[in-house]
């Protein structure tokens, strides 16, 4: 399980297309074919960065919006 992990690891997709994978994860709206390439190339490494970044991204953009709609 360890060389599973560590080949995993060194997968080469880029970060960019880790984020956009995410991206798209997070509105629920990944097709099965995309899904099955993504696991098989992605970088869990990257997926779980990009995750956070993604859930940071949107909670920003949730209190923003709370800010301006409590300020009118």
């Amino acid at each position: 399980m360890d060389d599973e992990l560590k080949k995993a690891a060194q997968r080469k997709a880029s970060f960019g297309a880790t984020m956009k994978a995410v991206f798209w994860s997070f509105f629920g709206v990944r097709k099965r074919r995309d899904y099955e390439n993504d696991a098989q190339q992605l970088n869990p490494v990257h997926v779980i960065i990009a995750g956070i970044i993604g859930a940071a991204i949107f909670v920003a953009t949730l209190l923003l919006i709370v800010k301006s709609v409590v300020a009118q």
